[in-house]
């Protein structure tokens, strides 16, 4: 491990790590490595520092990282762990210390032994077969199921394992997207079948909602063995088959036809076998053009599909107007496979700068009704509508132009850069997307000749008005309000209330940006001593947890009650707004539930200079359940105040000393540091910090009030539903 390791292991900085081995002539001593650029054994680095009292302060996930990256990659031990980290979700924290605390023959042994008793294969896994310098690894696993959860643990070693396959364009679909195409399936639909399954987040989404059979394929052997562990764990009572192979060239299922297939495949595939497959007999609305992947991939769905079910595909927004697909476009309106097609906010799901399609479709039924209209709707309205304040599309028209934008090639599954969602780093409501697509879904498909359009939002279009010469099916070119939809007076209404509303946020802005006595220090800065979250929760000064892995059971693999409660997520820490989304697959023994004055601390950064990195919890979440991607800091408030806590924990450069990463940049909260101060000067600085989080706070709500005013008074103006007014003198936006 180099020295810059055995500073985040430490809590302490590099140049203390420097000192040490100046110092102290028992330091271990380099074991590999250049004079400049030294290497130190872990478990010898590890015995020194508890010798001198100092405990480990790197998260569980990094420390598992760390020991597969010291361990080396011709091993192979990261592909021979996976059934292992099954084993141990099945064993209660208790069970997994006393684990740890075996000798290293013991471990191996045991861990041989409780992977080899694993029920369900996991494809193309190795041998169960571990030896003594495997030791290392098999304890940061444990401690890491133990600690950060057993899906933790599958994500570090699919991440390694992808790294080192140099597989790149490897992307996890989000968990809050997996759910809602799960969702538009039809109530009943028992066997799932996901031909490019990455992760299993689609399968577990399924397996959530009811599905009893599972099928699942994947190119990447890394992906078949990451699907099968993760169904295991949070759907242990579903059959499942999960195959490695192209599902294209070399289908593992050609004989099985399912209720639904959920699919999020691989975009711009130019490889994907279209002069080999030129007759395969799947593509019955037309041969896929060599650019097209993704019609090769709808086909495939559909051919996969008892007579009436239904297919739920993640696409490309160019797929909807593209020439070279327009004929099979044609032929799946014609035939009413194309139920509906629902675009998604841009930074829904990778790649981030394109608002993402899902087509939702439908095998045929020789003996069904024939369907007469495909609906439409808007989900990248939920993204400029998701502010309060903001105007309902029945208002105001939601005028946009399709993302005219084509996707790099991918894969769906984890990233192997990171392990964490995507929708991390978007600040749009994932309760409300999902209640506005699936409402307008519901309403289709219970009576689809009744159905009333919502301008702006949703559409019903006759087939015969899409098959023109362009075919293009891309919502935001059918569901724009026209001027016909908008009601002048309703619309003047609007205006006047979001001028009033944005008189009086302007108001609360100037107030809150008011001079407050802020004073210079002196003649340079303050100096005080700090110490670490670490030292502060060793000491009892504040307790530090996380939430609960999805799926969590309860004590020796039985199962609680599940809860439904809200829940705050990263997102909603960053855009400083009430817990956000609904508690999904968690066990009342397992949840964590915030208390007003808990200091949340977001587990990755980024997101600009207006995201908040720290908040301290309200009333308003107090009862909410913690979400994934959070770290909750519970001071003694006899010892710490919250806001004291909050605004040095929130500063960028404390952020950046406890943060590992570039493009995705998590923090360990053990390393944040906090001056040592009275509890007094603390309230001080508490309610300094306290205002500032105000001035944030109203300085957004202003900037989203400011853009609803400007869009709706444009849009008003365009429609010709408002009139200019007579001078300037008499009012503008």
């Amino acid at each position: 491990m180099t020295a810059a390791e055995i500073s985040r292991i430490a809590g302490v900085t590099r140049a203390t790590v420097s000192n040490w081995r100046r110092r102290h002539d028992d330091f271990p001593a380099p074991s590999a490595g250049t004079e400049t650029s030294p290497l130190y054994d872990l478990p010898a680095v590890q015995a020194w520092l508890r010798a001198r009292g100092h405990t480990s302060t790197a998260s569980p996930t990094e420390e598992l990282r760390t020991a597969l990256r010291l361990i080396g990659p011709a091993s192979g031990v990261a592909s021979r762990l996976f059934p292992l980290v099954a084993a141990a979700s099945r064993r209660t924290p208790e069970e997994l210390a006393e684990l740890v605390a075996l000798s290293d023959d013991q471990l191996v042994a045991r861990a041989e032994k409780s992977a080899g008793e694993l029920p369900v294969a996991v494809p193309e896994a190795e041998p169960f077969r571990y030896g003594p310098n495997d030791a290392g690894v098999l304890r940061a696993l444990l401690g890491c199921v133990r600690e950060a959860g057993a899906q933790a643990a599958v994500d570090v070693l699919a991440e390694r394992e992808l790294d080192e396959g140099a597989a790149s364009g490897v992307y996890q679909t989000p968990e809050g997207l997996a759910l809602l195409m799960a969702r538009l399936l039809p109530a009943g639909a028992s066997r799932v079948l996901d031909p490019a399954c990455g992760s299993g987040t689609l399968l577990a989404a399924a397996a959530r909602q009811g599905a009893q059979e599972l099928f699942g394929q994947d190119s990447l052997p890394v992906q078949g063995r990451r699907t099968a562990v993760r169904l295991l764990l949070a759907a242990p009572e579903t059959e499942t088959a999960i195959r490695v192979g192209d599902s294209l060239r070399a289908d593992a299922f050609p004989d099985v036809t399912v209720d639904a297939v959920l699919c999020n495949p691989p975009f711009a595939d130019r490889d994907w076998g279209h002069d080999e497959l030129a007759y395969d007999p799947r593509w019955a609305y037309g041969l896929p053009p060599r650019l097209e992947s993704e019609l090769a991939w709808v086909q495939h769905a559909l051919a996969h599909l008892e007579p009436g079910g239904h297919a739920v595909m993640l696409l490309p927004p160019a797929l909807a107007f593209r020439s070279s697909g327009r004929r099979i476009r044609a032929e799946l309106i014609r035939s009413g496979a194309l139920r509906a097609v629902v675009s998604l906010p841009a930074r829904a799901a990778y790649p981030l700068h394109v608002g993402l399609q899902i087509w939702v479709l439908q095998r045929p039924d020789p003996g069904g009704t024939d369907r007469t209209t495909v609906l439409f709707v808007d989900g990248e309205g939920e993204q400029r509508d998701g502010a309060a304040g903001t105007p309902s599309a029945t208002d105001t028209a939601t005028v946009g132009a399709g993302t005219r934008g084509g996707s790099r090639p991918r894969r769906s599954g984890p990233s192997a850069a990171s392990s964490a969602s995507p929708a991390s780093a978007a600040s749009f409501d994932w309760v409300g997307l999902t209640e506005r697509v699936l409402s307008q879904w519901a309403a289709f498909t219970t009576a689809p000749d009744t159905y009333a359009d919502e301008p702006g939002v949703a559409r019903a279009v006759p087939l015969v008005d899409l098959l023109d010469d362009v075919v293009d099916v891309t919502p935001a070119r059918h569901v724009r309000a026209t001027a016909a939809d908008i009601d002048p007076a309703a619309l003047s209404r609007r205006v006047n209330d979001l001028h009033g509303q944005l008189a009086d946020q302007v108001a609360a802005l100037a107030a809150a940006s008011a001079s407050g006595g802020w004073q210079p220090s002196g003649a340079s800065a303050r100096e005080w001593r700090t110490a670490t979250v670490s030292d502060l929760a060793r000491g009892g000064a504040l307790t530090v947890l996380r939430a609960a892995p999805s799926g969590t059971r309860g004590s020796k693999g039985g199962t609680a009650p599940t809860v439904d409660r809200p829940v705050l997520t990263a997102s909603d820490i960053s855009a400083g707004r009430p817990p956000s989304t609904r508690a999904v697959d968690l066990h009342a023994d397992a949840a964590q539930p915030v208390v007003a004055g808990d200091v949340l601390v977001r587990a990755l950064g980024g997101g600009g200079a207006a995201a908040s990195m720290t908040r301290v919890a309200d009333d308003q979440d107090a009862g909410a359940l913690l979400g994934p991607h959070i770290h909750l800091l519970r001071p003694d408030p006899a010892r710490l105040d919250p806001w004291f806590l909050a605004g040095f924990l929130g500063a960028e450069d404390n952020i950046a000393s406890a943060s590992t990463g570039s493009t995705h940049v998590h923090v360990t909260p053990g390393r944040l540091r906090v001056p040592l101060l009275p509890l007094e000067e603390q309230r001080r600085y508490g309610e300094a910090f306290r205002r500032v989080y105000e001035l944030r706070a109203a300085v957004r709500r202003t900037a989203d009030l400011a853009a609803d005013t400007a869009a709706t008074l444009t849009t008003g103006l365009t429609a010709g539903v408002l009139l200019p007014p007579d001078s300037p003198d008499n009012g503008s936006a």
